[in-house]
């Protein structure tokens, strides 16, 4: 499991790359770099997820499994009053994501964590592209942990592919949460918006 981006330290040797982009009018920089997710661009998943993300957002929000940090980079740019923690396995990934929120001007938190175990508290807003690849196994626990730090009113937003057991997962979160919504829906990919329901059902 070493040669993959949800590894701790990962194998690939380091060949960073850096590239430009636009969204919602905002130019970014961002670098990349081996043995992290998405090297050298913004994939399909990550912009679908972005599109599903409320139009005004201000509280707290948690990137899990930042890779380099395009969810919360951006978000925490286009909404300057979010409380951005971003957090990830991967040691070079984390490294990225601070290195990308201070260049394009971000003020986030990053946390080296396993799935949530470094995590601590809760949070308006979860925005999660899982590692599809580390199994059901590891992904289902990711929407556990994702349910116990999500605040009661908050959002949990989770990314998809059809062809990735996207039906499946639907059925577990509706396990987890009071509301499970199709948010968007694009090129295969599904975003589904989680929330737990009122507060005295929590």
């Amino acid at each position: 499991m070493d040669n993959h981006y949800f590894s701790q330290t990962p194998q690939a040797a380091s060949s960073p790359k850096p590239f430009d982009t636009v969204y919602k009018g905002v130019r970014y920089r961002f670098v990349t770099d081996a043995g992290v997710f998405s090297k050298g661009e913004m994939d399909k998943g990550t912009l679908t997820l972005l599109s599903a993300a409320p139009e005004r957002m201000e509280g707290t929000l948690l990137d899990l499994g930042c890779g380099w940090g395009a969810v919360g980079v951006t978000l925490g740019k286009l909404h300057p009053a979010l409380q951005v923690t971003m957090a990830d396995i991967n040691e070079r990934a984390i490294a990225l994501a601070a290195d990308n929120a201070r260049a394009n001007g971000v003020k986030a938190d990053t946390i080296l964590s396993d799935g949530f175990d470094k995590i601590p508290g809760q949070f308006d807003y979860i925005l999660l592209n899982p590692p599809i690849r580390a199994g059901k196994q590891v992904v289902y626990r990711l929407f556990d942990g994702c349910r116990q730090h999500l605040a009661p009113e908050g959002s949990l937003y989770v990314v998809i592919r059809k062809q990735q057991g996207a039906d499946s997962a639907q059925k577990y979160l509706a396990t987890l949460f009071k509301e499970v919504t199709i948010r968007q829906r694009n090129a295969g990919f599904r975003v589904f918006e989680c929330k737990k329901g009122r507060s005295n059902d929590v």
